[in-house]
Protein backbone atom coordinates (compact mmCIF):
# COMPACT_ATOMS: atom_id res chain seq x y z
CA UNK A 1 0.00 0.00 0.00
CA UNK A 2 1.74 3.36 -0.94
CA UNK A 3 -0.77 5.60 0.74
CA UNK A 4 -2.65 6.62 -2.68
CA UNK A 5 -6.43 5.99 -1.89
CA UNK A 6 -9.13 7.21 -4.55
CA UNK A 7 -10.81 10.65 -3.82
CA UNK A 8 -8.66 11.41 -1.01
CA UNK A 9 -9.88 14.65 -0.33
CA UNK A 10 -13.40 13.39 -0.40
CA UNK A 11 -15.23 16.93 -0.37
CA UNK A 12 -18.37 15.27 1.61
CA UNK A 13 -16.15 14.72 4.81
CA UNK A 14 -15.14 18.18 5.01
CA UNK A 15 -16.76 20.77 3.66
CA UNK A 16 -18.19 23.24 5.77
CA UNK A 17 -16.46 21.89 8.75
CA UNK A 18 -13.57 22.37 11.06
CA UNK A 19 -11.02 19.25 12.01
CA UNK A 20 -11.04 19.06 16.17
CA UNK A 21 -11.89 15.20 17.52
CA UNK A 22 -12.74 14.86 13.91
CA UNK A 23 -14.43 16.73 11.42
CA UNK A 24 -17.20 18.89 13.31
CA UNK A 25 -19.32 22.02 12.75
CA UNK A 26 -17.79 25.28 13.08
CA UNK A 27 -19.83 27.90 15.61
CA UNK A 28 -18.94 30.61 13.37
CA UNK A 29 -21.25 28.70 10.47
CA UNK A 30 -19.30 28.44 7.11
CA UNK A 31 -17.52 30.29 4.61
CA UNK A 32 -16.62 30.33 1.60
CA UNK A 33 -13.18 29.80 -0.49
CA UNK A 34 -12.58 31.69 -3.60
CA UNK A 35 -9.98 31.45 -6.92
CA UNK A 36 -7.70 34.97 -6.90
CA UNK A 37 -7.17 33.87 -9.91
CA UNK A 38 -10.93 34.52 -11.07
CA UNK A 39 -12.93 34.64 -7.73
CA UNK A 40 -14.90 31.24 -8.70
CA UNK A 41 -16.09 29.22 -5.56
CA UNK A 42 -13.48 26.58 -4.40
CA UNK A 43 -15.54 25.05 -1.54
CA UNK A 44 -16.92 26.11 1.62
CA UNK A 45 -14.90 25.95 4.91
CA UNK A 46 -16.16 25.85 8.27
CA UNK A 47 -15.51 29.07 9.82
CA UNK A 48 -14.10 28.85 13.27
CA UNK A 49 -14.27 31.30 16.43
CA UNK A 50 -13.03 31.95 19.95
CA UNK A 51 -14.84 29.13 21.42
CA UNK A 52 -14.12 26.25 18.83
CA UNK A 53 -10.08 27.71 19.90
CA UNK A 54 -10.88 27.33 23.38
CA UNK A 55 -12.50 23.65 22.94
CA UNK A 56 -9.41 22.59 20.46
CA UNK A 57 -6.95 23.62 23.40
CA UNK A 58 -8.18 21.98 26.21
CA UNK A 59 -8.85 18.21 24.20
CA UNK A 60 -4.96 18.80 23.01
CA UNK A 61 -3.99 19.64 26.72
CA UNK A 62 -5.36 16.48 27.86
CA UNK A 63 -4.27 14.31 25.18
CA UNK A 64 -0.39 16.00 25.31
CA UNK A 65 0.75 14.05 27.72
CA UNK A 66 0.29 10.81 26.28
CA UNK A 67 1.37 11.66 23.16
CA UNK A 68 5.04 13.06 24.57
CA UNK A 69 5.31 9.68 26.48
CA UNK A 70 4.69 7.72 23.72
CA UNK A 71 7.83 5.84 22.39
CA UNK A 72 9.80 8.63 19.90
CA UNK A 73 9.59 5.39 17.03
CA UNK A 74 5.95 5.64 16.83
CA UNK A 75 5.80 9.38 16.79
CA UNK A 76 8.53 8.95 13.70
CA UNK A 77 6.81 6.41 12.20
CA UNK A 78 3.07 8.39 11.54
CA UNK A 79 5.10 11.26 10.71
CA UNK A 80 6.87 8.98 8.27
CA UNK A 81 3.58 7.56 6.85
CA UNK A 82 2.35 11.44 6.19
CA UNK A 83 4.87 12.39 3.80
CA UNK A 84 4.03 9.30 1.92
CA UNK A 85 0.57 9.56 1.89
CA UNK A 86 1.05 13.23 0.94
CA UNK A 87 3.33 12.13 -2.00
CA UNK A 88 0.99 9.00 -2.92
CA UNK A 89 -1.98 11.85 -3.57
CA UNK A 90 -0.14 14.18 -5.48
CA UNK A 91 -2.15 14.34 -8.61
CA UNK A 92 -4.76 14.71 -6.74
CA UNK A 93 -4.12 17.49 -4.10
CA UNK A 94 -2.61 19.86 -7.12
CA UNK A 95 -5.63 20.96 -8.63
CA UNK A 96 -6.66 22.46 -5.37
CA UNK A 97 -3.54 23.92 -4.19
CA UNK A 98 -2.62 25.48 -7.69
CA UNK A 99 -7.06 26.86 -7.82
CA UNK A 100 -6.95 28.03 -4.25
CA UNK A 101 -3.44 29.62 -3.99
CA UNK A 102 -2.99 30.98 -7.83
CA UNK A 103 0.37 28.36 -7.94
CA UNK A 104 1.58 27.59 -11.47
CA UNK A 105 2.09 23.48 -11.28
CA UNK A 106 5.83 23.30 -10.78
CA UNK A 107 5.00 25.81 -7.59
CA UNK A 108 2.28 23.07 -6.06
CA UNK A 109 4.28 20.24 -6.69
CA UNK A 110 7.37 22.27 -4.73
CA UNK A 111 4.77 22.46 -1.92
CA UNK A 112 4.10 18.71 -1.67
CA UNK A 113 7.57 17.80 -2.21
CA UNK A 114 9.05 20.22 0.65
CA UNK A 115 6.19 19.16 2.83
CA UNK A 116 6.91 16.17 2.73
CA UNK A 117 10.51 16.64 3.55
CA UNK A 118 10.10 18.32 6.57
CA UNK A 119 7.27 15.58 8.16
CA UNK A 120 10.61 12.83 6.84
CA UNK A 121 12.80 15.78 8.79
CA UNK A 122 10.99 15.47 11.43
CA UNK A 123 10.60 12.13 12.10
CA UNK A 124 14.29 11.85 12.21
CA UNK A 125 14.76 14.43 14.60
CA UNK A 126 12.41 12.73 16.64
CA UNK A 127 14.63 9.87 17.67
CA UNK A 128 17.45 12.52 18.32
CA UNK A 129 18.83 11.93 22.47
CA UNK A 130 16.80 14.10 24.36
CA UNK A 131 18.82 14.20 27.61
CA UNK A 132 22.26 15.29 28.41
CA UNK A 133 24.91 14.38 31.23
CA UNK A 134 26.19 17.45 33.09
CA UNK A 135 29.66 17.71 35.47
CA UNK A 136 28.72 17.38 38.97
CA UNK A 137 29.70 20.20 41.11
CA UNK A 138 29.46 18.23 44.33
CA UNK A 139 29.43 14.67 43.70
CA UNK A 140 25.82 14.47 42.78
CA UNK A 141 24.32 12.91 39.55
CA UNK A 142 23.12 15.78 37.29
CA UNK A 143 21.55 16.13 33.76
CA UNK A 144 19.36 18.26 31.36
CA UNK A 145 16.54 16.70 29.55
CA UNK A 146 14.61 18.07 26.90
CA UNK A 147 10.28 18.49 27.33
CA UNK A 148 8.11 19.47 25.30
CA UNK A 149 6.27 22.90 25.73
CA UNK A 150 2.78 21.62 25.57
CA UNK A 151 0.08 22.30 23.19
CA UNK A 152 1.49 24.87 20.17
CA UNK A 153 -0.59 26.92 18.17
CA UNK A 154 0.61 27.16 15.05
CA UNK A 155 -0.51 30.19 12.72
CA UNK A 156 0.26 30.17 9.22
CA UNK A 157 0.67 32.31 5.66
CA UNK A 158 -1.36 32.36 2.23
CA UNK A 159 2.01 32.09 0.14
CA UNK A 160 2.99 28.37 1.05
CA UNK A 161 0.08 27.52 2.55
CA UNK A 162 1.04 23.63 2.66
CA UNK A 163 4.74 24.26 3.73
CA UNK A 164 4.70 26.72 6.07
CA UNK A 165 1.99 25.09 8.50
CA UNK A 166 3.14 22.18 8.22
CA UNK A 167 6.82 22.84 8.85
CA UNK A 168 5.85 24.14 12.75
CA UNK A 169 3.12 21.32 13.00
CA UNK A 170 5.84 18.61 12.22
CA UNK A 171 8.26 19.67 14.38
CA UNK A 172 5.73 20.23 17.27
CA UNK A 173 4.65 17.08 17.06
CA UNK A 174 7.61 15.34 16.54
CA UNK A 175 8.56 16.72 19.76
CA UNK A 176 6.10 15.61 21.58
CA UNK A 177 3.59 18.55 21.81
CA UNK A 178 0.22 18.99 20.10
CA UNK A 179 -1.32 21.17 18.05
CA UNK A 180 -4.07 23.57 17.37
CA UNK A 181 -3.58 25.38 13.70
CA UNK A 182 -5.50 28.09 12.32
CA UNK A 183 -4.63 28.74 8.50
CA UNK A 184 -4.70 31.87 6.57
CA UNK A 185 -8.64 32.69 6.07
CA UNK A 186 -7.80 33.30 2.32
CA UNK A 187 -5.94 29.34 1.92
CA UNK A 188 -8.16 26.92 4.94
CA UNK A 189 -8.17 24.28 2.66
CA UNK A 190 -4.26 24.15 1.28
CA UNK A 191 -3.04 24.98 4.34
CA UNK A 192 -5.73 23.26 6.90
CA UNK A 193 -7.73 20.66 5.72
CA UNK A 194 -4.99 18.81 3.44
CA UNK A 195 -3.07 18.54 6.51
CA UNK A 196 -5.64 16.99 8.34
CA UNK A 197 -6.76 14.46 6.04
CA UNK A 198 -3.31 13.33 5.38
CA UNK A 199 -2.61 13.14 9.35
CA UNK A 200 -6.15 11.79 9.85
CA UNK A 201 -4.89 9.31 7.28
CA UNK A 202 -1.83 8.54 8.67
CA UNK A 203 -3.30 7.47 12.13
CA UNK A 204 -2.12 10.41 13.96
CA UNK A 205 -4.33 9.85 17.37
CA UNK A 206 -7.03 12.02 17.99
CA UNK A 207 -7.03 14.83 20.12
CA UNK A 208 -3.59 15.59 19.22
CA UNK A 209 -4.29 18.35 15.96
CA UNK A 210 -7.06 19.98 15.57
CA UNK A 211 -7.63 22.59 12.54
CA UNK A 212 -9.46 25.83 13.48
CA UNK A 213 -10.05 28.24 10.21
CA UNK A 214 -11.20 31.82 10.86
CA UNK A 215 -10.08 35.31 11.23
CA UNK A 216 -8.13 37.53 13.54
CA UNK A 217 -10.55 36.63 16.45
CA UNK A 218 -9.43 33.14 16.06
CA UNK A 219 -5.30 34.16 16.07
CA UNK A 220 -5.86 36.37 19.08
CA UNK A 221 -7.79 33.29 20.62
CA UNK A 222 -4.72 31.41 19.82
CA UNK A 223 -2.63 34.05 21.77
CA UNK A 224 -4.44 34.47 24.93
CA UNK A 225 -5.78 31.09 25.85
CA UNK A 226 -3.88 29.58 29.08
CA UNK A 227 -3.90 26.02 27.61
CA UNK A 228 -1.67 26.80 24.66
CA UNK A 229 2.28 27.09 25.92
CA UNK A 230 3.55 28.53 22.34
CA UNK A 231 2.56 30.00 19.34
CA UNK A 232 4.37 29.81 16.00
CA UNK A 233 3.59 32.74 13.28
CA UNK A 234 4.55 32.83 10.18
CA UNK A 235 3.64 36.27 8.12
CA UNK A 236 3.93 39.87 7.85
CA UNK A 237 5.70 42.03 10.37
CA UNK A 238 2.66 44.03 11.03
CA UNK A 239 0.31 40.98 12.05
CA UNK A 240 3.72 39.43 13.72
CA UNK A 241 4.38 42.08 16.02
CA UNK A 242 0.33 41.84 17.20
CA UNK A 243 1.49 38.52 17.66
CA UNK A 244 4.19 38.92 19.92
CA UNK A 245 2.74 41.35 22.07
CA UNK A 246 -0.13 39.46 22.92
CA UNK A 247 1.61 36.66 23.64
CA UNK A 248 4.10 38.84 25.66
CA UNK A 249 1.07 39.92 27.83
CA UNK A 250 0.36 36.16 29.07
CA UNK A 251 4.35 35.71 28.99
CA UNK A 252 3.55 32.89 26.41
CA UNK A 253 6.38 31.16 24.34
CA UNK A 254 6.21 32.56 20.88
CA UNK A 255 8.60 32.20 17.74
CA UNK A 256 8.19 34.54 14.80
CA UNK A 257 9.26 34.40 11.06
CA UNK A 258 8.05 37.65 8.99
CA UNK A 259 8.98 39.03 6.38
CA UNK A 260 12.56 40.19 4.58
CA UNK A 261 13.87 42.93 1.68
CA UNK A 262 16.27 40.51 0.50
CA UNK A 263 19.61 41.73 -1.19
CA UNK A 264 20.83 40.59 -4.17
CA UNK A 265 24.75 41.55 -4.36
CA UNK A 266 25.77 41.18 -8.21
CA UNK A 267 29.98 41.95 -8.27
CA UNK A 268 31.53 43.43 -11.07
CA UNK A 269 33.45 39.91 -12.18
CA UNK A 270 30.14 37.98 -12.32
CA UNK A 271 28.27 36.39 -15.61
CA UNK A 272 25.61 38.62 -16.06
CA UNK A 273 23.53 36.68 -18.20
CA UNK A 274 23.82 33.93 -15.22
CA UNK A 275 23.43 37.08 -12.87
CA UNK A 276 20.16 38.10 -14.59
CA UNK A 277 18.40 34.90 -14.98
CA UNK A 278 19.43 34.42 -10.47
CA UNK A 279 17.41 37.41 -10.18
CA UNK A 280 14.43 36.87 -12.12
CA UNK A 281 13.94 33.78 -10.74
CA UNK A 282 14.44 34.95 -7.09
CA UNK A 283 12.31 38.53 -7.73
CA UNK A 284 9.36 36.61 -9.96
CA UNK A 285 8.86 33.25 -8.15
CA UNK A 286 5.02 32.91 -6.95
CA UNK A 287 4.52 36.55 -7.83
CA UNK A 288 7.15 37.58 -5.82
CA UNK A 289 4.76 36.62 -2.88
CA UNK A 290 7.66 34.56 -0.79
CA UNK A 291 9.49 36.51 2.30
CA UNK A 292 12.60 35.05 0.88
CA UNK A 293 11.88 36.74 -2.43
CA UNK A 294 14.86 38.58 -3.95
CA UNK A 295 13.58 42.16 -3.44
CA UNK A 296 16.86 44.69 -4.13
CA UNK A 297 18.82 43.98 -6.96
CA UNK A 298 22.39 45.62 -6.69
CA UNK A 299 25.16 45.78 -9.43
CA UNK A 300 28.01 47.93 -10.14
CA UNK A 301 27.28 51.13 -11.62
CA UNK A 302 28.48 50.15 -14.91
CA UNK A 303 26.43 46.97 -15.33
CA UNK A 304 23.26 48.09 -13.57
CA UNK A 305 21.68 49.42 -16.61
CA UNK A 306 22.69 45.99 -18.66
CA UNK A 307 21.29 44.00 -15.53
CA UNK A 308 18.04 46.09 -15.94
CA UNK A 309 18.16 45.27 -19.40
CA UNK A 310 18.14 41.79 -19.29
CA UNK A 311 15.67 41.09 -16.90
CA UNK A 312 13.11 43.64 -18.45
CA UNK A 313 13.41 40.88 -21.64
CA UNK A 314 12.98 38.11 -19.70
CA UNK A 315 9.85 39.56 -18.03
CA UNK A 316 8.62 40.16 -21.70
CA UNK A 317 8.88 36.48 -22.11
CA UNK A 318 6.70 35.43 -19.19
CA UNK A 319 2.90 35.18 -19.44
CA UNK A 320 0.26 36.34 -16.87
CA UNK A 321 -2.94 33.77 -16.25
CA UNK A 322 -4.88 31.26 -14.50
CA UNK A 323 -2.65 28.36 -13.51
CA UNK A 324 -6.04 26.15 -13.30
CA UNK A 325 -7.26 26.77 -16.89
CA UNK A 326 -3.81 28.16 -19.08
CA UNK A 327 -0.32 27.77 -19.29
CA UNK A 328 1.63 30.53 -17.70
CA UNK A 329 4.67 31.39 -15.76
CA UNK A 330 2.75 33.68 -13.14
CA UNK A 331 -0.16 33.14 -11.55
CA UNK A 332 -2.60 35.62 -9.50
CA UNK A 333 -1.43 37.93 -6.81
CA UNK A 334 -3.65 36.31 -3.58
CA UNK A 335 -6.16 39.47 -3.62
CA UNK A 336 -6.99 42.46 -5.92
CA UNK A 337 -6.35 45.20 -3.07
CA UNK A 338 -2.62 43.43 -3.04
CA UNK A 339 -2.41 44.50 -6.56
CA UNK A 340 -3.58 47.88 -6.01
CA UNK A 341 -0.79 48.70 -3.61
CA UNK A 342 2.40 46.96 -5.21
CA UNK A 343 0.95 49.15 -8.00
CA UNK A 344 1.41 52.12 -5.98
CA UNK A 345 4.83 51.16 -4.76
CA UNK A 346 5.81 51.02 -8.62
CA UNK A 347 4.26 54.53 -9.16
CA UNK A 348 6.18 56.35 -6.29
CA UNK A 349 9.73 54.80 -7.61
CA UNK A 350 8.94 56.53 -11.03
CA UNK A 351 7.39 59.97 -9.73
CA UNK A 352 11.16 59.72 -7.99
CA UNK A 353 13.20 59.27 -10.65
CA UNK A 354 13.37 55.48 -11.17
CA UNK A 355 12.69 54.06 -14.53
CA UNK A 356 9.98 51.45 -15.36
CA UNK A 357 11.68 49.32 -18.04
CA UNK A 358 8.66 46.32 -18.00
CA UNK A 359 5.04 45.57 -16.52
CA UNK A 360 3.74 47.78 -13.26
CA UNK A 361 -0.19 47.61 -14.82
CA UNK A 362 -1.99 45.11 -12.48
CA UNK A 363 -5.09 43.28 -14.33
CA UNK A 364 -7.34 42.32 -11.57
CA UNK A 365 -5.02 40.14 -9.85
CA UNK A 366 -2.97 39.64 -12.62
CA UNK A 367 0.46 41.86 -11.78
CA UNK A 368 3.28 41.40 -15.07
CA UNK A 369 6.73 40.93 -14.26
CA UNK A 370 8.06 44.15 -13.69
CA UNK A 371 11.55 45.54 -13.63
CA UNK A 372 12.56 48.91 -11.80
CA UNK A 373 16.14 50.42 -12.64
CA UNK A 374 18.21 53.15 -10.83
CA UNK A 375 15.86 52.61 -7.51
CA UNK A 376 17.39 54.84 -4.55
CA UNK A 377 17.07 55.36 -1.23
CA UNK A 378 13.69 56.69 -0.48
CA UNK A 379 11.77 55.20 -2.81
CA UNK A 380 9.48 52.66 -1.46
CA UNK A 381 10.56 50.15 -4.03
CA UNK A 382 13.89 50.28 -2.00
CA UNK A 383 12.59 50.22 0.99
CA UNK A 384 9.58 48.20 1.80
CA UNK A 385 9.07 44.31 1.53
CA UNK A 386 7.10 44.54 -2.14
CA UNK A 387 5.55 41.16 -1.98
CA UNK A 388 5.21 40.92 -6.06
CA UNK A 389 6.86 40.45 -8.72
CA UNK A 390 8.60 43.34 -9.24
CA UNK A 391 12.51 43.42 -10.23
CA UNK A 392 14.13 46.46 -8.25
CA UNK A 393 17.68 47.36 -9.66
CA UNK A 394 19.81 49.92 -7.82
CA UNK A 395 23.44 50.77 -8.78
CA UNK A 396 26.55 50.40 -6.43
CA UNK A 397 30.09 52.06 -6.54
CA UNK A 398 32.23 49.62 -4.58
CA UNK A 399 31.81 46.66 -2.43
CA UNK A 400 31.53 48.60 0.45
CA UNK A 401 28.91 50.45 -0.75
CA UNK A 402 26.93 47.32 -2.06
CA UNK A 403 27.28 46.50 1.91
CA UNK A 404 25.97 49.78 2.98
CA UNK A 405 23.19 49.53 0.33
CA UNK A 406 22.16 45.78 1.28
CA UNK A 407 22.25 46.98 5.14
CA UNK A 408 20.02 50.15 4.77
CA UNK A 409 16.83 48.01 5.98
CA UNK A 410 14.73 46.90 9.37
CA UNK A 411 15.20 43.40 7.70
CA UNK A 412 17.33 40.92 7.83
CA UNK A 413 16.02 37.27 6.02
CA UNK A 414 18.56 36.06 3.46
CA UNK A 415 20.82 37.39 0.71
CA UNK A 416 22.40 36.25 -2.21
CA UNK A 417 26.41 37.25 -4.31
CA UNK A 418 27.00 36.33 -6.96
CA UNK A 419 30.69 36.70 -8.35
CA UNK A 420 33.41 34.28 -9.51
CA UNK A 421 35.87 35.21 -6.64
CA UNK A 422 34.35 32.86 -4.49
CA UNK A 423 36.48 34.26 -1.33
CA UNK A 424 35.77 38.19 -2.31
CA UNK A 425 31.80 37.21 -2.59
CA UNK A 426 32.30 35.05 1.00
CA UNK A 427 33.83 38.12 2.41
CA UNK A 428 31.44 40.84 1.38
CA UNK A 429 28.42 38.13 2.25
CA UNK A 430 29.94 37.93 5.47
CA UNK A 431 29.21 41.86 5.99
CA UNK A 432 25.67 41.33 5.66
CA UNK A 433 22.64 41.39 8.43
CA UNK A 434 21.05 38.43 7.01
CA UNK A 435 19.78 34.46 8.99
CA UNK A 436 20.66 33.29 5.57
CA UNK A 437 23.26 33.71 3.25
CA UNK A 438 23.76 31.84 -0.67
CA UNK A 439 26.91 32.54 -2.01
CA UNK A 440 26.80 32.00 -6.18
CA UNK A 441 22.87 31.49 -6.08
CA UNK A 442 19.38 33.39 -5.77
CA UNK A 443 17.85 34.05 -2.06
CA UNK A 444 14.81 31.58 -2.27
CA UNK A 445 15.90 28.81 -1.19
CA UNK A 446 15.08 26.72 1.76
CA UNK A 447 15.31 23.05 3.74
CA UNK A 448 13.93 20.67 6.13
CA UNK A 449 17.34 20.73 7.61
CA UNK A 450 18.34 23.94 8.23
CA UNK A 451 17.21 26.24 10.90
CA UNK A 452 15.15 29.22 8.90
CA UNK A 453 14.57 32.71 9.85
CA UNK A 454 16.00 35.84 10.35
CA UNK A 455 17.23 39.13 11.96
CA UNK A 456 15.57 42.73 12.83
CA UNK A 457 12.09 42.75 11.23
CA UNK A 458 11.95 39.56 9.57
CA UNK A 459 11.64 37.51 12.89
CA UNK A 460 12.28 37.45 16.51
CA UNK A 461 15.68 35.79 16.27
CA UNK A 462 13.77 31.95 16.71
CA UNK A 463 14.66 29.49 14.15
CA UNK A 464 12.57 26.80 12.72
CA UNK A 465 13.72 23.07 11.18
CA UNK A 466 16.79 20.94 11.49
CA UNK A 467 18.63 21.32 14.61
CA UNK A 468 15.77 24.73 15.35
CA UNK A 469 13.60 21.63 16.07
CA UNK A 470 14.32 21.29 19.52
CA UNK A 471 15.44 24.53 20.32
CA UNK A 472 12.01 26.41 19.34
CA UNK A 473 9.77 23.20 20.48
CA UNK A 474 10.73 21.76 23.65
CA UNK A 475 12.99 23.66 26.87
CA UNK A 476 15.60 22.24 29.02
CA UNK A 477 14.40 20.63 32.48
CA UNK A 478 17.64 20.73 35.18
CA UNK A 479 17.57 17.46 36.78
CA UNK A 480 19.96 16.25 39.90
CA UNK A 481 19.74 12.99 41.81
CA UNK A 482 22.01 12.54 44.96
CA UNK A 483 21.99 9.03 46.37
CA UNK A 484 20.38 9.43 49.70
CA UNK A 485 18.83 12.57 51.04
CA UNK A 486 21.05 14.32 53.45
CA UNK A 487 20.51 17.06 56.57
CA UNK A 488 20.95 20.58 55.88
CA UNK A 489 21.94 22.58 58.50
CA UNK A 490 18.56 23.76 59.31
Amino acid sequence: MDGSKPNFLDVATWSGKLFSDGWAAASAGVEEVTSPADGSTVETIGKGSAADVARAAAAAHAAQPAWEATPAAERAAILNTAADILEANTDELLPWIIRETGSIPPKAGIEIEHSAGFLRAAAEAALEPTTQALKSMDGRQEELTRVAHGVVGVISPFNFPLVLSVRAIAAALATGNTVVHKPHELTPITGGVIIARVFEAAGLPAGLFHVIPGGADVGAALCEDPKIAMVSFTGSPGVGSKVGAACGRTLKKVQLELGGKNAMVIMDDADMDIAASNCAWGAWLHQGQICMAAGLLLAPADKADALAEALAVKAGHLPVGNPATEQCALGPLIAEAEARRIEEIVKDAVSKGAKLLAGGTPDGTMFPATVLSGVTPGMRAFEEEIFGPVAVVAAYDNDDHAVELANMTEFGLAAGVIGKDIARARALGNRLRVGHLHINDQTVTASPIAPFGGRGKSGNGSRISGPAIWEEFTQWVWVTTKSEATPYPF
